[in-house]
């Protein structure tokens, strides 16, 4: 199972699920371009390029068919994979995700301050729309975690995947993913709100939904409950 993160973050974002998955798959976990440990090529990257890494590093550890688990971008290349490269996925979990992220001019505004500003100035509002007040106030150290993986993401990284979601609209081909999808939202979720999942719940052929009491980062909210719904789903429970 290839596991595919959030903007701003890494594959570290997926610690609070590893133990359960592993002992069901073998784990592709990742860093995007831009991200965590891998490189950060200039200027705004591309939805394709972004799926074309994950072709990529399918064919380079020899993994010809897998099944994906995204979240946020993760789910927005995860989308790609399942209409673009359908033979090479088996089953698909869609999380906090969604088809397109309009208005492109709020994006155009993220990347100009994030270039000029960097990394910092980012953080507290993504903490404020990714974490429900009270988790906020319950759970500090775990945004901790969470702020320290975006001061560590690289302005350049950020605004290029921002570009790409930014530029993607892949609302009309969600109806060419055949695979099996779970979508998985945070009923409080303000940057991905629900309606945005039933946009992909609705058009994906042999999709199926399941609602969290979270925001929008649901595996770190919720790790039990995004876990066994996940776990249940992939595993044909």
């Amino acid at each position: 199972m290839v596991l595919a993160h959030a903007l701003g973050t890494s594959r570290d974002l997926f610690d609070p699920q590893i133990e359960a998955f592993s002992a069901s798959f073998g784990l592709l976990r990742y860093d995007m371009r831009g991200h965590g440990a891998s490189d950060t090529p200039p200027g705004g990257y591309c939805m394709d390029r972004l799926g074309r890494d994950v072709v990529e590093l399918l064919d380079h550890v020899g993994e010809e068919r897998v099944s994906l688990l995204g979240v946020s971008l993760g789910g927005m290349v995860g989308q790609w994979m399942g209409y673009r490269q359908p033979e090479r996925i088996d089953r698909l979990v869609l999380a906090n995700t969604s088809a397109a992220m309009l208005p492109p001019e709020n994006w155009d505004e993220r990347i100009s301050a994030v270039q000029k500003v960097g990394m910092e100035p980012m953080v507290e509002p993504a903490l404020e729309r990714w974490f429900t007040p009270g988790y906020r106030a319950s759970k500090p150290g775990s945004l901790d975690v969470i702020a320290q993986l975006m001061k560590a993401t690289p302005a350049a990284g950020y605004a290029g995947c921002c570009a790409a979601i930014r530029d993607m609209d892949m609302r009309a081909t969600a109806q060419l993913i055949e695979a099996e999808c779970l979508v998985l939202y945070g009923e409080h979720d303000p940057a991905t709100p629900p309606d945005h999942a039933e946009q992909l719940f609705t058009r994906i052929p042999k999709a199926q939904s399941v609602a969290l009491n979270a925001a929008h980062l649901a595996n770190i909210e919720r790790p039990e409950d995004f876990t066994a719904a996940a776990l249940d789903f992939l595993t044909g429970g």
